[in-house]
């Protein structure tokens, strides 16, 4: 639990960093990657020394996967226990300013991630989870939180990814409530008995998921790909997700 705290201050940091640029409309770089042409800024690269410089202190013989470092193939081909980190989830929703981003970290061990935390700036929320055991802290208060049944059930999808696979499951689906969020705030809603299924047939990196994933599984319910397993954080030599669900049934 100790360590989990740490991480938590540590996301945190990041995150005040990060709120830092976006509420005071300070100037940021933006740029765009190479290989998918996705946006970064300022505070993308500003969260990401935060959490890089925290975890060498804190756990400095464990390697570090983030988004806006990542290792080469032949250095974490071998990796059996390591962080990964997006220092800036919804660099979108960032710059669009609808407060709906996060920072993810989650630690994973032979593929499963057993410790994840996910800190959503703009509204100092916070969850946290380990050991089948999943908590929220918001304005000082901390709770633990599972998922939760509802009918017709609420269904979570991506704010800035809707295609027309989606559209179609939706269609197919019966009765529901849909709502709209960015980032990794969709697995948390599941998570707390807000929502009860989130899928996703667009496109994911490790990093966008694997911190919600810890927080949803301990919290109760279940993320798998469209052929029912669950999704592998496995050292490989891309970083894509295939398609998945994030639901409690």
């Amino acid at each position: 639990m100790y360590m989990l705290e740490q991480i938590s201050l540590l996301a945190r940091a990041a995150g005040l960093a990060i709120i830092d640029i976006y509420q005071n409309n300070q100037p940021f770089y933006v740029k765009h990657k190479d290989h998918d042409l996705s946006p970064v800024t300022t505070a993308d690269l500003q969260a990401h020394k935060i959490i890089r410089d925290g975890l060498l202190k804190i756990t400095p013989e464990i390697p570090i996967l983030s988004e806006e470092d990542p290792p080469d193939w032949e250095m974490r081909r071998h990796w059996y226990r390591y962080w990964l980190v997006d220092p800036l989830d919804g660099t979108k929703e960032f710059l669009s300013r609808n407060g709906e981003f996060t920072v993810n970290i989650a630690l994973i061990e032979d593929g499963i991630p057993i410790m994840g935390v996910v800190y959503a700036p703009s509204s100092d929320v916070l969850y946290y989870a380990e050991r089948n055991i999943a908590w929220k802290k918001n304005n000082g208060s901390i709770e633990k939180i599972h998922v939760r049944d509802a009918r017709p059930p609420l269904v979570v999808v991506s704010r800035s990814h809707l295609d027309d696979e989606l559209r179609d499951y939706l269609s197919q689906l019966g009765d529901h409530q849909t709502v709209a969020v960015g980032s990794s705030l969709k697995f948390c809603l599941v998570a707390e008995g807000m929502a009860q299924l989130y899928p996703r047939f667009g496109q994911t990196n490790i990093w966008d998921t694997a911190a919600g994933h810890a927080i949803a599984c301990a919290a109760g319910a279940k993320v798998h790909d469209w052929q029912g397993k669950s999704l592998d954080y496995t050292p490989a030599q891309f970083f894509l997700n295939p398609g998945f669900r994030v639901s409690i049934f």
